[in-house]
């Protein structure tokens, strides 16, 4: 039997602190499967010494992405999605001045930033986004371990398929996809919509309880994100001085609505004024405000990625404020399922790290995701799920990452305005078509994006050495 890598929806939406999935989640993960090594092997105890290095991508942009930092808390023993992330400036403040690392909490070894963690602009053979330990044993021997963050917070050893923590469990796939072809030909089959079908795959690996409860939290980090975001005033960390935008933005929309919680703050919003231009503003503020958190080391979704974690949230608020103020749970739980399930196709024939493929491979996934998940709660049928997930990508091709300073700011906090924007105006389109006579498939455009993606100037695939990044510095900021 033809072998599919498995993704599920939790793969593909992971809670995480900010800047970025590649270069903050994936290095911060690849320190935790280190430490796990280390003990598998009776090593844990017996390291006296740690290095660091960081190559490709993880060394042109790490500084502005915090990979450093991300790695240390990695090897402090952090864990991204339940840390108290108040205290990340105090941990690491208190490594600085003592010169030692609480080893995963347990064993103080000395470290310093400055000697033991190097930026190598050198790009190891297999991914732009590679990371290197070393350690120095008691007796005096040497051991290393090499992982690659490929987007996501996806992080591998060897080969690329190695992705999926899933591939062991295909056999319990009822729907296994590689591609969106074989996605629609089992709804056909088993007249069922797309959220269906995914639902029954994840089903194949948690409890309908389980399931719940993950979506659930997805769902309260979103929104928390958004809410935090459009409350937080002042300037975004990293030498840029980009003013937070969302606060004012938000201030204009909201008027003079009380409310005490992130939940009475929806209320609060479906009763606000409704035109276009609103909606649009609206739209914008709950997209600026999740990447405003992103970029100032919050907690937010991977959707696919940090860096593209606005645009899917921002337009799953749009439906439930804007088009539906009926909506709860069980159409939360429909959008993250295809939403999920279109990431997962561009992650199996393509790419959703900017290292390899640009923004397209983010913003453009982002928007994918964020328009085939509206198109299905808005009665499209799967063709046209897919069909609006082709359409918003295919005005995404050729996108470029290059920002500023390598801060995950400028142009990328706009970038996830527009492809939420992108998205509803995708679904829309889609719903007006008849998508069973489409004259381009979603494989096709997900095959051209990963040409595309071969084809780019690798100075345009987040390396700050392209575009945007060397027209605009610091000093000119």
């Amino acid at each position: 039997m033809r072998k599919i890598e498995c993704i599920s929806v939790f793969d593909m939406l992971k809670i995480g602190v900010g800047p970025s999935s590649s270069h903050t989640l994936g290095p911060w993960r690849a320190a935790q499967r280190w430490i796990a090594e280390l003990k598998a092997k009776n090593h844990f105890e017996e390291v006296e010494k740690i290095h660091v290095d960081l190559y490709g991508s993880l060394s042109l942009t790490g500084k502005g992405h915090a990979t450093d930092i991300a790695t240390i808390l990695g090897l402090l023993g952090h864990d991204p999605v339940t840390m108290d992330i108040s205290i990340i400036e105090a941990e690491i403040e208190n490594l600085e001045q003592t010169g030692k690392l609480n080893f995963n909490h347990e064993r103080e070894i000395p470290f310093s930033f400055q000697e033991d963690v190097k930026f190598n602009r050198k790009f190891l053979e297999f991914h732009p986004n590679g990371i290197t330990f070393r350690a120095i044993l008691k007796d005096g021997k040497k051991t290393s371990s090499s992982f690659y963050s490929i987007g996501g917070g996806f992080v591998v050893k060897k080969e690329r398929k190695n992705a999926s923590r899933k591939m062991k469990n295909f056999q319990e796939f009822p729907f296994p996809v590689e591609k969106a072809t074989e996605l629609l030909a089992y709804c056909k089959a088993e007249n069922r919509n797309i959220s269906e079908i995914v639902l029954e795959n994840e089903r194949s690996l948690r409890t309908d309880e389980e399931i719940d409860a993950g979506l659930r939290q997805i769902w309260n980090v979103m929104l928390e994100s958004m809410y935090i975001g459009c409350h937080t005033p002042g300037t975004l960390p990293g030498g840029l001085n980009v003013k937070r935008r969302a606060f004012e933005m938000h201030q204009r929309l909201i008027g003079d609505q009380k409310y005490d919680s992130p939940e009475e703050w929806i209320t609060s919003i479906r009763n606000t004024e409704v035109k276009f231009r609103q909606i649009l503003k609206w739209v914008s503020c709950f997209a600026l405000s999740v990447n405003e958190v992103n970029a100032s080391l919050g907690r937010v979704v991977t959707a696919p990625t940090n860096g593209s974690a606005g645009t899917v949230p921002a337009v799953l608020m749009y439906y439930m404020v804007i088009e539906n103020h009926d909506a709860g749970f069980e159409e939360i739980k429909k959008f993250m399922l295809v939403a999920g399930e279109v990431g997962s196709l561009f992650k199996k024939g393509a790419t959703i790290s900017a290292a390899m493929g640009g923004c397209q491979a983010e913003i453009g996934v982002s928007s994918a995701m964020a328009a085939g998940a509206l198109t299905q709660l808005l009665g499209g049928t799967p063709e046209q799920v897919l069909m609006a997930s082709e359409i918003a990508m295919e005005h995404h091709l050729g996108l470029t990452c290059d920002p500023i300073a390598g801060l995950v700011q400028i142009p990328c906090i706009e970038r996830n305005a527009m492809g939420a924007i992108k998205a509803i105006n995708a679904a829309e389109i889609a719903l007006e078509s008849d998508a069973s006579r489409a004259k381009v498939p979603l494989d096709k455009v997900i095959e051209t994006m990963w040409d595309t993606a071969k084809d780019m100037n690798k100075k345009y695939k987040e390396t700050s050495e392209g575009g945007l990044a060397v027209k605009v510095s610091l000093s000119d900021c």
